[in-house]
């Protein structure tokens, strides 16, 4: 019989930021799934929508995260978008509040038009901004960063809004509205009871 070795589970690394690239990381993913402000002063987060949008979801525990592989160059994505920022600012005439950073001084219109320049075929950076503006969204329609399961149990509001249920008593999800109005076909009686073929 042959020997099954255990794999070694390599423990997973999520890089510290600096509090200004946190804010403007934070506002750029508001930007691509707006949330509700979490406090009143709420700078990063601009609240044009209700409930927990990106940042709630997690959006920057999923950047910082050694699995995306940008997490090394979340620094540099910040500064960037920031520069943008005061490029756009000088080009539209707007003022902006040196207390905070750059693109987190913008409002949020100003943010989505500057985000639709970024991500713009032809735009030459145009590949940063897609996949962080897809681990924006990652970090609210599925908490990739997050075992469901926790972060069902947690309240994620990504996954709230999308319908996403608690699993039954046995931790099998069901669901009571089959996709096409009806039934298809019933359950094979050779099926073992995890749910699996046998």
């Amino acid at each position: 019989m042959p020997v099954v070795r255990r794999t070694r589970r390599i423990p997973e690394r999520k890089v510290d930021i600096a509090a200004a690239a946190t804010l403007t990381l934070e506002a750029y993913a508001d930007t691509i799934v707006p949330g509700e402000k979490r406090w009143p002063g709420d700078r990063a987060v601009a609240g044009v929508s209700t409930g927990g949008g990106a940042v709630a979801c997690g959006a920057l525990d999923l950047l910082r995260w050694d699995a995306t592989g940008i997490h090394d160059g979340l620094e540099d994505l910040a500064s960037r978008v920031d520069g943008h920022a005061r490029a756009y600012a000088e080009k539209t005439g707007r003022t902006l509040d040196r207390t905070v950073p750059p693109f987190v001084s913008l409002d949020y219109d100003d943010r989505v038009r500057l985000v639709r320049e970024l991500t713009t075929p032809g735009h030459p950076e145009k590949d940063f901004w897609v996949l962080l503006s897809l681990f924006c969204n990652m970090a609210f329609d599925s908490a990739a960063h997050l075992h469901t399961d926790e972060a069902i149990e947690n309240g994620h509001p990504g996954l709230a809004a999308m319908g996403i249920t608690v699993p039954d008593a046995d931790g099998l999800w069901r669901f009571q509205d089959f996709g096409y109005g009806r039934r298809l076909a019933g359950l094979h009686p050779d099926t073992t009871p995890s749910g699996s073929p046998a």
